[in-house]
């Protein structure tokens, strides 16, 4: 509780006066006639509140005289309860975010008619967000353009960046929770390593991991799992999971458990049949190289970029001094991503800007990788790494990653 309040303190302290910040959880989206999408509340909202149940808003308001926090939730029908399942009370959201001040969703329109009218509000917070521009405009941008449009005289203004930059840094509890997310993602990786075989489908591979990190109470994945055997691992975002694994073949994966709402992303290349060929080996160990430099040079006032400058130079000599490129201006055909991205509530966490320098408390990927096309070998090794004072900590250190320890795992 004491967690939230004081994360609410600091948006508020950033906030202009005269100003509000509105941000909802969201509502669930229909995917059949009947059912909805599972729900993800909104991870700011959440970040702020603690809480993750649909039809919910928290509003911070900064006037001249006064910080405020407001809560508004679903209010509870026990006739509908029987078929959707209990809903937060009002007591339970104040025990749970710390706000005293909670209301039921349905006085947020006049709450906020009556803030409009008597504290002289002139710019309001909305989270809008937004990838790319042909993505369809999320609950909180609805609202956002909703507000404006009804308070046409009032700035609006972007949550996001603010909240962004504070997400970045994470407290002791989200790094606990980070580090519970990566040893259940663990335990799934060996149960793949103790099952795997040839003539099994890419999709028993993923069975077998999301039913040990459920067992182990992860209450899901932190995106969908990837599981490319041969051709296959080439593929960045291979999906679909549903090719038979050959005898001498690799099975990439790309796999993360979800935990208390934040994420692991853990990639590990294997050898279907328990040992790597010369050939694999070769690439393996020059993509395992590339991840131990970056992870021994990351630190405190660097940048991604240039994390991904280190990568691509270990990845080029190691691929010109076997003879599979002339010049490290080659590299791109077959390294085509970046080597590391922000890990938290998202698997591709919040951040404030591109060139953002890493700073104690941040945590991020580090996954370098090799795609050759025509021998049909895909290797990434994805670790997770917690940015210390004086440089970072390996928080998947445990989850084997040597040629030798997955080939012992294997044989046993």
């Amino acid at each position: 509780m004491e967690r939230y309040a004081s994360r609410r303190s600091a948006v508020l302290d950033q906030m202009e006066k005269g100003s509000i910040m509105v941000l909802f959880s969201g509502e669930g989206i229909p995917q059949s006639m009947d059912d909805c999408c599972p729900f993800e509340a909104n991870h700011h909202f959440f970040y702020l509140t603690g809480l993750r149940r649909e039809n919910m808003a928290l509003v911070l308001s900064k006037s001249a005289s006064e910080d405020k926090s407001i809560l508004f939730i679903e209010e509870a029908v026990p006739s509908m309860e029987r078929w959707t399942g209990k809903r937060v009370t009002r007591d339970e959201a104040t025990a749970i975010s710390g706000v005293s001040d909670v209301r039921y969703i349905d006085s947020l329109p006049s709450a906020l008619g009556r803030m409009m009218a008597r504290e002289q509000v002139s710019a309001a917070y909305f989270d809008c967000y937004r990838n790319a521009m042909t993505d369809t405009d999320s609950y909180n941008m609805q609202r956002a353009k909703a507000f404006a449009a009804a308070y046409p005289t009032v700035t609006l203004k972007n949550a996001h960046p603010m909240l962004a930059a504070m997400r970045m840094v994470k407290d002791e509890s989200e790094i606990a929770c980070i580090r519970e997310a990566i040893a259940v993602t663990d335990t799934g990786l060996r149960r793949i390593l103790s099952t795997l075989a040839p003539g099994q489908m890419e999709y028993q591979a993923q069975a077998e991991f999301e039913y040990a990190i459920r067992w182990h109470g992860a209450e899901g994945t932190a995106f969908a799992t990837i599981a490319g055997s041969g051709i296959n691992g080439c593929m960045l975002h291979y999906g679909t999971n549903h090719c038979r694994m050959e005898e001498g073949k690799l099975l990439l994966l790309d796999l993360g458990a979800k935990v208390k709402g934040y994420c692991a992303d853990i990639t590990r290349t294997y050898p279907v049949s328990g040992k790597f060929t010369p050939r694999q080996k070769q690439i393996y160990d020059i993509v395992l190289a590339a991840n131990q430099e970056v992870a021994r040079q990351a630190r405190p006032g660097m940048t991604l970029k240039q994390l991904n400058e280190i990568c691509k130079q270990v990845l080029a000599e190691g691929l010109m001094a076997i003879g599979k490129i002339e010049a490290a201006e080659e590299i791109g055909t077959y390294y085509m991503h970046g080597v590391s991205h922000h890990l938290g509530l998202d698997t591709h966490d919040a951040i404030a800007h591109d060139e953002v320098l890493l700073a104690p408390g941040m945590v991020i990927t580090n996954e370098p990788g090799l795609y050759i096309d025509e021998e049909e070998i895909g290797i990434r090794i994805e670790d997770d790494l917690l940015i210390t004072k004086d440089g970072c900590e390996v928080l998947s250190k445990d989850v084997p990653r040597t040629t030798q320890e997955i080939e012992a795992l294997m044989a046993r």
